[in-house]
């Protein structure tokens, strides 16, 4: 297929076919998933981190690799200890900003060749406890300035401070 093709493509059917919808939508300008500068939070030479295009709660937001690695396992050990200390953070400031009861992590990086990243995913006093928080229904995001502006800062003071 031509890259014409390839653009009209699901992540999903990129993903069976062996592509890494990630680094496609990185080497194509965003032409996957699109400008993402209202989600941008963070973004260095090893990590970028975002809120999640298609929350499955407020707040939810995704840490991952520059580089193509599959998951954790094939990551150098400073990638993965970074990522971990930058999901502390995260989480504390998500809890803070947020005002949730917990926020959970998790990866799966599944398919053929997709991208080593994880999630963290907000759940709310209301809600219950438990794994069916991972697989909550998905929503539109929705942009809110203050929260944002909020993380932003102080993930970029905790950044300066490493």
């Amino acid at each position: 297929m031509n890259k014409e093709e390839l653009l009209k493509l699901s992540p999903g059917e990129l993903t069976d076919m062996g592509i890494c919808p990630t680094c496609f939508n990185r080497e194509n300008g965003g032409a996957l998933y699109g400008d993402n500068s209202d989600k941008l939070l963070y973004e260095d030479e090893d990590i970028e981190c975002f809120f999640v295009g298609n929350p499955r709660a407020d707040g939810h937001m995704c840490i991952a690799t520059m580089e193509h690695y599959h998951d954790m396992s094939e990551a150098p050990d400073y990638i993965n200890e970074k990522i971990i200390r930058f999901a502390k953070r995260f989480m504390q400031i998500i809890r803070e900003v947020y005002e949730c009861e917990r926020v959970y992590m998790c990866t799966m990086c599944d398919g053929p060749n997709n991208h080593y990243h994880i999630q963290l995913i907000p759940r709310y006093s209301h809600e219950k406890r438990g794994s069916g928080n991972f697989v909550k229904m998905r929503k539109a995001y929705v942009f809110d300035k203050d929260k944002f502006e909020s993380v932003r800062t102080l993930i970029e003071t905790y950044a300066l401070e490493k």
